[in-house]
């Protein structure tokens, strides 16, 4: 079952931040990872102005998505973006209706 890592995320050093971000997609690919959404036009609709960068992509399972953000190539990558890069929320959700 697919599952999404869906993050949102404040640039705190522009110059920082893309030595994350110049890392991730090969990263991402090794895991089955697709980009549906990446620093795109958004619009907040509830809840507090935090946030100005928005990210989603999919796995083809949850626990992929999982093994990508601890497999040492993102850790490394993930330092820039810890070390005044920026500020980031990350969650992965599998895809579904888990209430029915």
């Amino acid at each position: 079952m697919p599952a999404y890592w869906v993050a949102r995320s404040r640039i705190t050093d522009p110059v920082q931040y893309k030595k994350y971000t110049d890392r991730i997609p090969d990263i991402m690919k090794r895991y089955g990872g697709k980009v549906l959404a990446r620093g795109g036009r958004y619009h907040i609709l509830e809840g507090p102005d935090t946030f100005h960068r928005f990210v989603v992509i999919e796995f083809p399972a949850l626990q992929q998505g999982v093994a990508c953000f601890q497999s040492p190539e993102y850790q490394e990558a993930a330092v820039f973006r810890r070390n005044g890069g920026g500020i980031v929320e990350l969650v992965m959700v599998e895809a579904g209706d888990a209430t029915k």
